[in-house]
């Protein structure tokens, strides 16, 4: 925390304020003012029903008045959340070191108001003007019935979520200069999917890159994540600080692809990894909400789970590549029916191979009930042979390195082909797919465990010949099943998996698909997205052709 830097804390200890108990404060507040404020009524004539116009504009004249001229306690005191809008506004001019506020509303759409704020921001005898827009609410108090600001984080500032705040100080970390496998600079002005990957980044490597702090304005964020203290986002810069060079895995190529294919789906996310080495080449998001879903996902990932299942089911003896593996239309576990997508033929004498290119479900639930398996199989195999859900992947940044927990009854079937408990992320699912066709795991990592000596996870990987089996039957798939379409056209040694998964609540499932062209394999998911190949696998077919 820069010198002379106090921060607010909002929520926490403040949050028994919350709701009904902020319309108390607010009388309280309101009575030491001496301020009646906007629709302010003696007892037995308390107003109801929406704010009407003339409500609302006084309302927001009085609030904008006071956060104009400073006053955090007066200006809190027309929220319906006086605690923490006081606190947060108290802020904006101590910690933040924001001054001269102009605010400008434009017009209301009924009780909603914009609007835009000019300030200075000074700090150390170092200014720079401020200008943002934001929004309010008008609502009617429901203890006093007067009209209060409907008091959110993001009225102050629009990036402002629960529990942040804003500071203005010498920056806690150097500035850092992100730099591809080849040296390309990496901003997030041209990759935007890595704006909150670069801030984590400079959060974690600033020191160790070697640059010098600068002085900015930045959001500070609520919390800690496993890596440690959430990263700081910076808004604006008093003084630039000296920049540090890290070097990450990303490929710029395999990074500007990325980022053009998952801007063509809603909600989608993809990574991609070097299967020989670990090393992540790109990882975009399409999202509104700026997680990094890519990393830090946790979803069922449908049918692209098969690929561990039938490692497990060929590595104990169940069958194999070209040993039998049945297509019945439907398939009865512990009183749950399982069904295939709608148009499948059923095919009794199918191979796994067939079964898997297909995407065939009840194959699959069939098989999982053979001796030698347990509950416990599938998990084994995806911790020992694949690395997943150990909770050890140390890739440089937050990653959630996939769950398959034992269990028993239906989930157990449902976990073969992806639904149930299992959870995972394009980053887990791509690293499936290097694992299956190598034959090692080698934990995914966007920045060298030497930089900080950071010790990557283990696993035994897989038997040469389990290896040979799931490369081929992705290849059969890729060019002969459900990956087709979304994989022709592309040239090399390629391979893929389909997956759609349901999820509850949602009429359409979530688009899963991943594949490999040589020493490339990725991995791809679209919310809502429909069938894999609809959605993901344009996504992924896109990374490879760029970076395979």
């Amino acid at each position: 925390m820069g010198k002379g830097v106090r921060t607010a804390v909002i929520g926490g200890v403040f949050a028994v304020m919350v709701g009904g108990a902020g319309y108390g404060v607010y009388t309280i507040v309101s009575a030491v003012n001496g301020d009646g404020g906007s629709g302010s009524s003696a007892a037995g004539t308390k107003k109801s029903g929406p704010p009407d116009e003339g409500e609302v504009e006084e309302t927001t004249r009085s609030f904008f008045a006071a956060w104009e001229k400073g006053e955090a306690s007066r200006a809190a005191s027309y929220t319906n959340n006086a605690q923490e809008a006081g606190a947060l506004l108290t802020a904006y001019g101590d910690d933040a070191r924001i001054g001269e506020v102009g605010i400008t509303p434009g017009r209301a759409t009924g009780a909603t108001v914009p609007f835009t704020v000019k300030a200075t921001v000074s700090f150390d005898g170092k200014s720079e003007a401020l200008s943002y827009k934001s929004e309010l609410t008008v609502v009617r108090g429901q203890t006093t019935g007067r009209a209060l600001v409907d008091w959110e984080p993001s009225v102050v500032h629009p990036d402002l979520k629960e529990g942040d705040t804003l500071v203005t100080r010498e920056s806690a970390q150097p500035p850092i200069e992100a730099v591809d496998r080849d040296g390309t600079v990496l901003t997030k002005e041209k990759y935007p999917s890595l704006g909150p990957i670069l801030d984590t980044l400079r959060q974690k490597y600033g020191e160790k890159a070697g640059g010098t702090p600068g002085v900015e304005l930045a959001v500070r964020h609520a919390g800690d994540t496993t890596d440690g203290p959430a990263a700081d986002t910076p808004l604006l810069t008093l003084a630039e600080g000296e920049p540090g060079r890290l070097r990450t895995t990303l490929s710029a190529t395999a990074q500007a692809a990325a980022e053009k294919a998952v801007r063509q789906y809603a909600e989608s996310s993809v990574v991609a990894v070097k299967p020989s080495t670990g090393e992540v080449l790109a990882v975009a998001n399409h999202r509104d909400d700026g997680f990094n879903a890519a990393f830090q996902g946790r979803v069922a990932p449908g049918s692209t789970m098969k690929i561990i299942t039938a490692a497990m089911l060929i590595d104990n003896g169940v069958t194999s590549m070209n040993g039998p593996a049945p297509c019945p239309p439907t398939a009865t576990w512990q009183s749950q029916t399982f069904k295939n997508l709608t148009g499948m033929e059923p095919n009794e004498g199918a191979s796994l191979a067939n079964s898997f290119l297909r995407s065939c479900n009840t194959a699959f639930i069939k098989l999982v009930d053979e001796e030698p398996l347990t509950d416990a199989s599938l998990t084994q195999e995806a911790q020992e042979r694949f690395g997943l859900g150990r909770d050890d992947w140390k890739t440089g940044i937050v990653s959630f390195d996939g769950s398959v927990p034992a269990v028993a009854g239906p989930d157990r079937a449902a976990n073969a082909i992806g639904q149930g408990q299992v959870q995972m992320n394009p980053l887990n699912m791509a690293s499936v797919t290097a694992t299956a066709i190598t034959g090692a795991f080698r934990q995914p990592y966007l920045v060298s465990p030497d930089l900080d000596g950071r010790q990557t996870a283990r696993a035994k990987g897989l038997p040469a010949g389990t290896a040979a089996q799931l490369k081929q039957m992705m290849r059969l798939t890729a060019t002969q099943g459900t990956a087709q379409e979304a994989m022709s056209g592309l040239g090399g040694d390629i391979g893929a998996k389909t997956g759609s998964a349901e999820v509850d609540g949602n009429a359409t499932s979530d688009s899963w698909f991943t594949g490999f062209r040589n020493d490339v394999a990725a991995a791809a998911m679209a919310q809502q997205g429909g069938h894999g190949g609809d959605a993901a696998g344009p996504i992924v077919a896109a990374v490879l052709r760029a970076a395979g």
